[in-house]
């Protein structure tokens, strides 16, 4: 059974930083893309970042120079390293994997940055 767990979300002031991981089970994460998307109350969930099987980065415009993507294919593990926190980063963050026509969810983990 496949399951991504996210952890490290939580309250924070404008400014501050947090490091979200996502491990993985039931699955070797090394042939997967992996991403982050979140979630705002009441809007869509989008896409903030993702990294390919191949170590390559991509971010959505209003993270980047802020927010690190990276991967520990040894740990089964991504991380999402967010600095300079806005409230507008106040979401509920999800972790994804995908790999061709298989992808998987997390449950995820709640942000909250207060001004």
């Amino acid at each position: 059974q496949v399951q991504l767990v996210e952890s490290g979300g939580g309250l924070v002031q404008s400014g501050g930083s947090l490091r979200l991981s996502c491990a993985a089970s039931g699955m070797i994460i090394s042939s997967y893309s992996m991403g982050w998307y979140r979630q705002a109350p009441g809007q869509l969930r989008e896409l903030v970042s993702f990294i390919t099987a191949d170590g390559t980065a991509n971010y959505v415009d209003s993270v980047k120079g802020r927010f690190t993507i990276s991967r520990d294919n040894a740990k089964n593990a991504v991380y999402l390293q967010m600095n300079s926190l806005k409230p507008e980063d106040t979401a509920v963050y999800y972790c994804h994997a995908e790999f061709r026509t298989r992808y998987y969810w997390g449950k995820g983990t709640l942000v909250t940055v207060s001004s």
